[in-house]
C-alpha cells in the first residue's frame, strides 16, 4: 500500500508548481489588460495580492524542503489561501463579472483529488461563500467606450480563455500526479517482488541445510558399510562385485558433494562478507573449477581488470560459474562460450553468451523461477538462475536474460559502480 504521507508530498509539490504557474498567469493577465486593452486597474492593490501569493508559495517551498512530513491539513490550508487570494484578485477586477471567476472550479476539482472528503466539502463551501460575497461587494471592471453588446462579447471570450486555463491546469496536474503515483507503485511492486524472492531464498537455505543434515547420517552409514564390504571383498577372489561396491562409494561421495554445494549456494554464500577484490579476481575465480578443456573465451575490457571491488567473491564467482555452466549445457558440444567483463553507462557488467538454440518466449518468461528447468532429469534442479539473481539483486545489481529461439542466450550481470572501490 502506498504511504499516505508520500502521496501528500507529491500533491504538495505539484500544488507549489501550479501556484507558480498561476502567479505567472495573473501577472500576464494584469499586464495585457492594462497595457494592451487599456483597462484601468488598481495596480497597487493587485501588486500587493500577487506579492502575497509569492510569499505564500515561498513559505510552502521552504516547508517542503525542510524535510518534514507533509500533513493533510497543509494541503487544505494551502488551497484555502489560494481561494482567498483569488477572491481578492476578483474583488478588484469586476467580481462575478470577471470571466476568470470560473477558476473557482479549478480549486474545487483539485481539492476532490488531493484532499480528504471533509476538507473537499469545506473548500467547496468556502469557494461558494467567497463567490457569493463578490456579488454583494466588488470593484467594477471599467470598460469605457464599449456598449453592452461589445462588453458581453469581451466577457464571453474571456470565459473561453478561462475555460482553457482551467482545463490546462486540471489535466496537467492530474496527469503528473497519476504518473508520479504509478512510478511509486512500480517501485513498491519491485520491492515486494524482491522481498518475496529473498523469502524464497531463505526457505531454500533452510531446506538445503535440513536436507544436508538429514541425509548426512544415512549417507555416512552407506559409506562405512560400502568400505567394509570393499575390505572383505579384497580377501576374496576378484569379481565384479568389487567394482559395484566402489561405484556405490563413489556415488555416495557424489551425493555428499551435491548436498554441500546446495547448502553453500543457498545458505553460506548469502552470509559471506564482502572483501576487496579486482575484476580479474572475480573472472579467475569464476572459471577456476571449470577445467582447461572447456571451450571458454574470456575477454576483459582494457584497463578494467585491475579495478577494485568490495563484494562476496565466492558467492559472485559461483553465480557466474553457474551461468557459464548453463551456457555450456545449452551449446553444442565443443562450441565456444564467451565470458566478458566491461563497463557500460556506469555499470560493471559480466556477460555470458552461449551458442545454443535460445529460448522461446514462454520459457524465457519463466527463467529464474525456483525449480524450473528445461534440462533432463538429473542435470539440474532449476535453482542456478534463481540463486544468481537473488545474489545480484542483493548487491544492488540486476541479472538480465536475453534470448530468442534459434539465436542463443545472453546472460548479463550488472553491478552498480557504488560497489566499486578505487584501487
Amino acid at each position: 500500500m502506498i504511504d499516505e504521507h508520500y502521496i501528500h508530498r507529491i500533491n504538495f509539490s505539484w500544488l507549489i508548481r501550479l501556484r507558480w504557474a498561476a502567479i505567472a498567469g495573473h501577472v500576464a493577465t494584469i499586464a495585457v489588460s492594462y497595457r494592451m486593452l487599456g483597462i484601468t486597474l488598481p495596480l497597487q492593490s493587485l501588486g500587493a495580492i500577487v506579492a502575497a501569493e509569492v510569499l505564500v508559495n515561498g513559505m510552502a517551498m521552504a516547508l517542503r524542503k525542510s524535510g518534514r512530513r507533509v500533513e493533510a491539513h497543509w494541503l487544505a490550508l494551502s488551497m484555502a489561501l489560494d481561494v482567498l487570494l483569488l477572491t481578492a484578485l476578483l474583488y478588484f477586477t469586476g467580481g462575478p463579472f470577471n470571466p476568470f471567476s470560473f477558476l473557482y472550479l479549478v480549486h474545487i476539482a483539485l481539492a476532490a483529488v488531493v484532499l480528504r472528503p471533509r476538507s473537499t466539502w469545506a473548500l467547496a463551501g468556502l469557494s461558494l461563500l467567497c463567490s457569493g460575497i463578490l456579488f454583494v461587494d466588488h470593484r467594477p471592471l471599467p470598460l469605457t467606450g464599449l456598449d453592452h453588446d461589445a462588453q458581453m462579447y469581451v466577457h464571453l471570450r474571456g470565459m473561453w480563455v478561462a475555460l482553457g486555463v482551467a482545463t490546462g491546469f486540471i489535466v496537467y496536474f492530474l496527469m503528473r500526479v497519476m504518473r508520479a503515483l504509478a512510478e511509486r507503485e512500480a517501485e513498491l511492486s519491485q520491492a515486494r517482488h524482491l522481498a518475496a524472492r529473498q523469502e524464497k531464498l531463505a526457505s531454500l537455505a533452510t531446506l538445503a541445510a535440513g536436507a544436508a543434515h538429514e541425509l548426512a547420517t544415512p549417507l555416512a552409514t552407506i559409506a562405512v558399510t560400502a568400505k567394509e564390504l570393499e575390505r572383505q571383498l579384497d580377501t576374496l577372489p576378484p569379481s565384479a562385485m568389487g567394482e559395484d561396491v566402489g561405484l556405490i562409494r563413489a556415488e555416495v561421495e557424489r551425493c555428499r558433494a551435491i548436498l554441500d554445494r546446495m547448502a553453500a549456494g543457498a545458505g553460506e554464500s548469502a552470509g559471506e562478507g564482502p572483501r576487496e577484490v579486482s575484476v580479474a579476481d572475480v573472472v579467475a575465480a569464476s572459471v577456476a573449477e571449470l577445467g582447461s578443456s572447456v571451450p571458454l573465451q574470456v575477454a576483459i575490457e582494457p584497463g578494467l581488470d585491475a579495478r577494485r571491488l568490495r563484494l562476496p567473491l565466492r558467492a559472485l564467482s559461483q553465480a557466474l560459474r553457474g551461468l557459464v555452466q548453463n551456457a555450456m549445457d545449452a551449446s553444442p558440444r565443443g562450441a565456444e562460450i564467451q565470458l566478458e567483463a566491461d563497463e557500460r553507462s556506469g555499470w560493471l557488467r559480466f556477460v555470458v553468451r552461449d551458442r545454443g538454440q535460445g529460448m522461446p518466449a514462454d520459457v524465457l518468461a519463466r527463467a529464474g523461477e525456483p525449480f524450473f528447468t528445461t534440462k533432463p532429469p538429473g542435470r539440474g534442479m532449476g535453482l542456478g538462475l534463481f540463486l544468481a539473481r537473488a545474489l545480484v539483486e542483493r548487491l544492488g545489481g540486476q541479472l538480465q536474460i536475453q534470448s530468442a529461439a534459434g539465436e542463443g542466450t545472453t546472460a548479463i550481470v550488472s553491478l552498480p559502480t557504488e560497489a566499486w572501490k578505487a584501487g
